[in-house]
């Protein structure tokens, strides 16, 4: 049996560049030279987790990791707790890290760069991997139970990169450079900055900046077709702030919904098309949709959903098995679907059900909110249970945002009570786990109690 075999990357040249560390272009064969490296100093074994926090040196062990036929793992966290946990089910895992800082529960190998002033040697061919081999396995978010593995073999993946390119690659080409504020463990930032990149003949960015200054300077580091990825967080940072950007070509976003009202803001201050990618742990990258002109998700070339019972799946393309949305949707075609939110954010207050993606929406679209979001505590016995919302708002009063949000939602929904905080407890990505926001909600009782009691 003849089995298909992927290339590692599909750069046409050697010297065509694949990265950027800095203003340094990195080419192809360096890259093939550095994954040959590492690759021979990986211990014999199966599982890894992959702590680079440099995007290139992260690709490097990517594939490294692939020529030695090991599989590397994407936990939503790197918590010792959750460390633990992958130890326990994966007893030959091991962490590539190019910290000096060890993970205090994982055997860590250290990534080590070329010797200095060393020619790099010009590697023979590029690696290529079988369709089936198991890449990566990648872990929902636990928010709501236990983190549950899900594999992607390499076919997969790449298939996706090849969608993805398709869907977006008419509006940059086939020389633009990805500058990504999202770490390459997330699935999105795996995806969308890593192997768009080394399977298309594109160019990533090694760093991870944060900042607006350190954005702008990224996007000016690099050359060609400019392509910023990112999350509502950063974009909203980036609107805040007077720091032009370099001239950009499309701008990619993911992780959390984007309002209409936001999206065109960016898409006016930056003269750049915005586009939202819409997926989740189970199936990777499913739909895009340009913000600014519609709700509408379109599903990528060779994706369609499908209603079965109360539920929607989605199947073809990359997506191997046929899998059931974790979000709640409205399908308007076997291509197309309107999202409504996800099935643990639906909210039912006194027989009125919504969801806290709606209440997100309509709080964040309030002038002077910065930040905000909704809280659904955990039921008790005492009564009804009321909505929580921390909100990031300097110059704005309890009462006029209520007032504000008694325009946009039914009044059972109002938050009770309503916290003003100096930020949220996001993650890398942007996202709020649900713990962390409980916490805060402990903290800022706490807090209010103690105010009382001093007045």
């Amino acid at each position: 049996m003849i089995v298909a075999q992927v290339a590692a990357i599909s750069h046409a040249d050697a010297a065509d560049t694949l990265a950027y560390r800095g203003a340094r272009p990195i080419d192809a064969a360096c890259f093939l030279a550095d994954v040959e490296r590492i690759a021979a100093q990986l211990p014999d074994r199966r599982h890894l987790v992959n702590l680079c926090s440099d995007r290139y040196r992260f690709s490097v062990g990517l594939t490294a990791a692939l020529s030695r036929g090991q599989v590397s793992l994407l936990p939503p966290n790197q918590t010792p707790d959750l460390l633990n946990r992958l130890r326990r089910d994966y007893p030959d895992v091991y962490a590539l890290s190019d910290s000096t800082v060890a993970s205090g529960v994982l055997e860590q190998v250290s990534y080590t760069e070329a010797a200095s002033g060393a020619p790099a040697s010009r590697p023979r061919r590029v690696p290529s991997f079988a369709e089936e081999q198991v890449a990566v396995i990648a872990f929902t978010s636990g928010s709501t139970g236990m983190p549950t593995p899900h594999p992607k073999t390499w076919g997969a993946l790449a298939r996706g990169a090849a969608e993805e390119f398709e869907r977006f690659g008419v509006e940059f080409g086939k020389r633009a450079s990805l500058v990504g504020t999202v770490p390459a463990q997330h699935m999105y930032g795996l995806e969308s900055t890593v192997l768009l990149a080394l399977r298309n003949g594109l160019a990533l960015h090694a760093a991870r900046p944060f900042y607006p200054a350190d954005v702008a300077a990224a996007l000016a580091q690099v050359q060609g077709e400019r392509v910023l990825v990112t999350t509502p967080v950063h974009l909203r940072v980036l609107l805040n702030e007077d720091i032009p950007l370099p001239e950009l070509k499309l701008i990619i976003c993911a992780t959390a919904p984007l309002s209409p009202q936001m999206a065109a803001q960016v898409e006016q201050r930056f003269r750049a098309p915005v586009h939202e990618v819409y997926g989740f742990t189970e199936a990777g990258m499913v739909a895009t949709r340009r913000t600014v002109l519609g709700a509408a998700w379109h599903c990528l070339p060779g994706l369609r959903v499908r209603r079965d019972g109360d539920a929607h799946k989605i199947s073809g393309g990359h997506v191997e098995h046929e899998v059931a949305f974790s979000d709640v949707i409205e399908a308007t075609s076997e291509d197309a679907f309107l999202l409504h939110g996800r099935n643990a954010d639906l909210v039912n207050i006194a027989g009125k059900r919504t969801s806290l993606a709606h209440l997100n929406h309509h709080l964040n679209g309030i002038e002077g909110v910065q930040d905000g979001t909704f809280l659904m505590p955990d039921e008790n016995d005492e009564g009804v249970t009321r909505l929580t919302a921390f909100v990031v708002a300097p110059g704005v009063t309890g009462a006029e945002l209520l007032r504000a949000l008694r325009l946009r939602i039914d009044a059972v929904f109002l938050p009770r009570p309503l916290y003003f905080v100096d930020s949220l407890p996001r993650n890398a990505t942007g996202k709020l786990p649900r713990e962390a926001l409980l916490r805060l909600a402990q903290a800022c009782a706490k807090k209010s109690a103690e105010q009382q009691c001093d007045d």
